[in-house]
């Protein structure tokens, strides 16, 4: 099993320069590789399908090669797995008292 480093998400009240507006997932996102840090900052909307503790609470993201495995090996899912686009999928797990967000790209 295989899972890479990708970013680190918080959630944000305020729209940062250069989020971009996610219709079907009714968030505002930022490019996690235009900041030092590779941040992710995350704006909610009403209505969106994330559930509240992500509102909330930052996350770590990484790339897995076997989303199955990392979700089975949670404590708990809270959302997903759900298409992120026509060739991947996410997931987002508590594991060790941790927001994970799980990545998989076929």
């Amino acid at each position: 099993m295989s899972a890479t480093y990708m970013h680190i998400g918080i959630p944000v009240t305020n729209k940062k320069p250069g989020m971009v507006y996610n219709e079907d997932m009714k968030l505002w996102m930022s490019n996690p590789e235009d900041y030092d840090y590779v941040i992710e900052y995350l704006k909610f909307e009403e209505g969106t399908p994330f559930p509240e503790i992500l509102h909330h609470n930052p996350h770590v993201a990484y790339k897995v090669d076997d989303l199955e495995h990392y979700i089975e090996d949670a404590d708990q899912l809270i959302f997903g797995p759900a298409q992120a686009s026509e060739t991947a999928r996410l997931a987002f797990v508590i594991k060790d008292d941790a927001i994970l967000e799980l990545y998989e790209e076929k």
